[in-house]
């Protein structure tokens, strides 16, 4: 077969330069600290959005992030940059207040279990940071989820059972109780639960109550268990070993994360 020629080799290459001009590029990820306040109490959120991407399309979906029991940290802030990455405006609300961040486990279980405690406080602190997301000139107030681990997986079906206008919600790892079942009839977004096959701090009867609370509510809700997989699954902060109880597991990562794209390519569209 004789070699192609120099004129074919030109236009192979102007149509492969065409085809790599016409792939979606990243802009910059923007990222702000947001203060904003409770009463007296000083909150401290982070938001993240790809400049490119709000350039060209004006709006986009906003993705609420609920922190775990630590309060907001490093690992919230790099969710959210995920989530601008994927054309997202994503904003991380603070619930214990600025500069209160637990030292220790220890501290972070009775912060953790004060606003489980106090479910008024804790869906005023949640509905808070929903209106920190819709105050984002470039979010499409219309299109919102939120998404939350360990305590934020309970704060975010809490958001839901406030009545909050949101179209879904996303519990990794969270826990599943139901301390007002009647509440259910107030939840207006669908529900995604991704949940470690192995938790043993969800017990089964809170699991059935939370089914049977969603049921009653006709809530559109799915579950999706992740074999291996203890509490605290998409945290690598949380170590390897199963045996505490709460530990990282990357597939099960993996595939919670996935699962929630899907979750919002329902909501919202490609």
């Amino acid at each position: 077969m004789p070699a192609p020629t120099f004129h074919f080799k030109i236009v192979v290459l102007a149509v492969f330069t065409c085809m790599l001009l016409s792939l979606p590029t990243a802009g910059e990820i923007v990222t702000k600290t947001v203060e904003y306040q409770d009463g007296d109490t000083v909150l401290e959120g982070f938001v993240a959005w790809d400049s490119e991407h709000q350039s060209e399309h004006g709006s986009a979906p906003g993705v609420l992030i609920v922190h775990q029991w630590m309060g907001l940290t490093d690992y919230e802030k790099g969710r959210c940059r995920q989530l601008a990455e994927l054309g997202y405006v994503a904003f991380a609300l603070d619930i214990y207040g600025k500069g209160n961040r637990p030292a220790n486990t220890g501290e972070a279980a009775k912060q953790a279990g004060g606003f489980k405690n106090d479910r008024t406080l804790y869906r005023r602190r949640l509905n808070l940071g929903l209106e920190q997301l819709q105050k984002v000139a470039s979010v499409d107030k219309q299109r919102t989820a939120a998404i939350g681990y360990c305590f934020g997986g309970t704060g975010v079906l809490e958001l839901a059972r406030s009545g909050a206008s949101i179209n879904g919600v996303v519990s990794f790892h969270g826990g599943l109780d139901s301390p007002t079942p009647a509440d259910g009839a107030n939840i207006k977004a669908k529900v995604l639960i991704c949940h470690g096959a192995d938790d043993p701090y969800v017990p089964t009867k809170e699991i059935d109550a939370m089914k049977q609370e969603f049921n009653s509510a006709k809530v559109d809700w799915q579950m999706i268990y992740y074999a291996d997989a203890v509490h605290s699954f998409t945290q690598p902060l949380a170590g390897t070993d199963k045996s505490r109880g709460a530990a990282y597991n990357e597939t099960a990562d993996k595939r919670s994360w996935t699962a929630m794209r899907s979750f919002f390519e329902e909501l919202f569209g490609q």
